[in-house]
């Protein structure tokens, strides 16, 4: 009889026979860890729009639109990511939203032609994701490519890779302001940092659990006599507003653009496989080939939607991977009702301006917590990954090292066409695609079946041994 898995201490408890990630909370404690997600990825969501909208010649009302919508849309497949349906969706506590690959080849696309730049990167999407909906089947099946060697690496590197994103946001976001990087903006992220380990070590039950949410709410609340909280955006807003589909107008399909976001939406498939393997070894339900296939239905399926209510291509938020890590609260119930909350926003602009009055100094120390969480989780897993054995060692000193390169020197691969950018400027997608060369190569071409550990992944109800 197969031993039955071992939860962690402080593990939400699930009924017997149910895994925690299939376990509904009370309605209460549901709506305040999804609402705890949403604060997590909030940022992230509005961000891309934020950047794309004045770059292709939006104004500022219509860059506010293509946010809400992008909220919208996020939520739409964040419930096909989580509840599923047919074969379409993986089924854990899985975030998706708008993917930052997309914005540098959007914005080139795009570039001061107004709405007729976005209906144009819209078809391109459309296409883009309906390509990969196709392929899905035949990409998930490269899971048997994903050791623990190779995950772990993956892991660690998008860990490693938001750590920036968590600095930025703590230096005050806009690099161009007076205060970017000020004393006060960075004191206000280690205040915000302090109070979330606090609360971790001295609360317990459900109140540890969302020490995220509670700290980014104190730490806006002290942030708010400090002038650092504009309530400008709840002035402005509208109590209703819906994505009006095609509201820039009918897509428009250009070959071009259609192989630019071709090439992203490869990129989004392979981060997004790296964090379905991170989040099913976090939650202890591996993600087997048919989860993979079905989580990047929902990433495909989601995208190909998401530019009919206006918004952009969809992929998997790795950071709140870091917060499932960090809280312990595995049930993607919890996660659909993050999704809820991101529709809601969608079509009430008041509602999303408030959860906008979270500072980015606030947001990122709290955001350090959160990405470390992730490294730590793949440092982990590179702890069972036998390092010593063969040349897994030098497997993950190369990724790692190239893996970084977009992080420790952003200029590294300035003078490369700007459609490489797309892979090469993501260090999760370049350790990935090196991490999967250097183990076929050293550890699959040209050996028969050695005495190495072998990998194990979970297909149904069986476990089978691949190398």
């Amino acid at each position: 009889m197969a031993a039955q898995p071992r939860f962690p201490k402080d593990a939400v408890a699930a009924p017997e026979g149910r895994h925690p990630v299939d376990e509904t909370l009370p309605p209460l404690k549901m709506f305040t860890s999804g609402l705890q997600h949403v604060a997590a990825m909030y940022a992230g969501v509005v961000a891309p729009p934020m950047i794309v909208g004045p770059a292709v010649g939006l104004s500022a009302k219509e860059t506010a639109f293509l946010m809400g919508a992008s909220l919208f849309t996020a939520g739409i497949a964040t419930l096909l990511q989580t509840l599923g349906f047919w074969k379409v969706g993986a089924k854990l506590p899985f975030v998706n939203g708008v993917s930052f690959a997309g914005v540098t080849p959007m914005i080139a696309i795009g570039k001061d032609r107004g709405a007729d730049g976005i209906t144009v990167i819209f078809g391109a999407i459309i296409v883009a994701s309906v390509l990969g909906f196709v392929l899905t089947p035949y990409f998930s099946k490269l899971v048997r490519f994903f050791p623990p060697v190779v995950t772990g690496t993956v892991i660690t590197l998008i860990g490693v890779s938001l750590l920036p994103v968590a600095f930025r946001w703590s230096q005050g976001g806009n690099s161009t302001a007076s205060d970017y990087g000020s004393m006060k903006n960075i004191g206000m992220a280690a205040l915000t940092l302090v109070i979330v380990l606090a609360l971790r070590k001295f609360l317990r039950g459900f109140l540890q659990q969302i020490a995220i949410l509670l700290g980014l709410v104190v730490g806006t609340v002290i942030a708010v006599p400090m002038g650092m909280t504009s309530f400008d955006a709840i002035k402005n807003a509208d109590v209703v507003g819906f994505p009006t589909p095609f509201h820039f107008g009918a897509p428009q399909f250009e070959i071009a653009a259609i192989v630019s976001m071709c090439i992203v939406m490869l990129v989004c498939m392979t981060e997004s496989t790296a964090d379905m393997l991170a989040l099913g070894k976090i939650v202890e339900r591996p993600a087997d080939e048919r989860t993979i296939e079905g989580g990047l239905r929902a990433d495909t399926l989601g995208s190909a939607i998401s530019p009919l209510f206006n918004g952009f291509m969809c992929s998997a938020f790795a950071q709140n991977i870091g917060l499932v890590a960090m809280t312990k609260v595995r049930s993607r119930f919890v996660v659909a009702a993050g999704g809820g909350i991101l529709i809601l926003l969608g079509l009430c602009p008041v509602a999303a301006s408030v959860i906008a009055l979270v500072p980015l100094p606030v947001l990122g120390g709290a955001g350090i917590v959160l990405f470390g969480s992730v490294a730590a989780s793949g440092i982990q897993t590179l702890a069972s990954a036998a390092l010593e054995k063969g040349e897994n060692a030098l497997i993950v000193a190369a990724s790692v090292g190239i893996g970084l390169i977009p992080i420790a020197a952003p200029e590294f691969y300035h003078a490369f066409p700007k459609d490489a950018l797309v892979v090469l400027d993501s260090g999760i997608s370049t350790g990935c695609i090196v991490a999967i060369a250097l183990n076929l190569a050293f550890n699959h071409l040209g050996q028969k079946r050695s005495s190495d550990t072998p990998v194990t992944t979970s297909t149904g109800s069986e476990a089978v041994a691949v190398h």
